[in-house]
């Protein structure tokens, strides 16, 4: 069963401050690792994510902002129970069946997805506060049997920063930082026969995932990072039982 993946960062008595610039920093490290340049849009939420956001930007793909742009815009107001919420592309491979795309790939023809915010609280450690359309996608060209097929696609990623007040000091277990994945299913194809090039497009996910994470945290200087799941299951371990049944 799919599972929500997520990337927790924290900072040594991090000062709300210096929050910007560590966002800046996470967003610019996507374009090295197989994500877009331009972040897509950013939205502001007060208090908790039950209350109206303060400010809203969308650029779109076609016109995104560059990553300290789209930061600077957004933390004019820079409020300790303000969460800060940047959506930018990275591109995985995925297993396309039929006539239905990738359930994570962006509607970019229709601007950006727009999904409930997450509430879930994560499983991360404790930590201290200091004072794209069609047009977009890039086919593999290789047939699974039937329609299906794999394709590279970008999907909708969340970068937010927690001020230390927000929805009662999220940060404590969501991270100062959470990077929000979206579904896990590209790193694991469950449903799908795992033959020698779906594998090697998994492989290549996982991989790609590994040197994001690894990118993300020496560019911000964290000092702890959680990679975790919706439902707590590891991923390692699912991933191993994976490629354990496919061979």
């Amino acid at each position: 069963m799919a599972d929500s993946l997520y990337l927790s960062l924290w900072y040594p008595n991090l000062r709300l401050e210096a929050l910007p610039g560590k966002l800046v920093a996470v967003l610019e490290a996507f374009a090295g690792q197989g994500g877009e340049a331009a972040v897509y849009s950013a939205t502001v939420w007060p208090v908790g994510w039950s209350e109206t956001p303060v400010f809203e930007c969308v650029w779109g793909r076609s016109g995104g902002a560059e990553p300290r742009v789209a930061v600077e815009e957004a933390s004019e107001s820079l409020h300790e129970d303000y969460a800060y919420e940047f959506q930018i592309g990275w591109s995985l491979w995925e297993l396309e069946t039929g006539n239905a795309g990738p359930s994570t790939r962006l509607a970019l023809h229709t601007g950006l997805a727009q999904d409930d915010r997450p509430k879930s609280r994560g499983p991360g450690d404790s930590a201290q506060w200091g004072g794209a359309g069609e047009d977009a996608r890039t086919t593999a060209g290789q047939e699974t049997g039937g329609t299906s097929r794999w394709v590279r696609a970008p999907r909708l990623v969340r970068v937010t920063g927690f001020g230390p007040l927000f929805a009662e000091s999220a940060y404590e277990q969501e991270g100062h930082i959470k990077i929000d994945f979206g579904s896990d299913a590209p790193f694991l194809e469950e449903d799908a026969d795992l033959h020698q090039v779906g594998a090697k497009h998994v492989e290549e996910n996982v991989r790609q995932l590994v040197a994001l994470t690894a990118a993300v945290e020496r560019a911000s200087g964290a000092t702890a990072r959680l990679l975790w799941s919706e439902l707590g299951e590891s991923l390692a371990q699912r991933l191993a039982a994976r490629l354990g049944v496919a061979n």
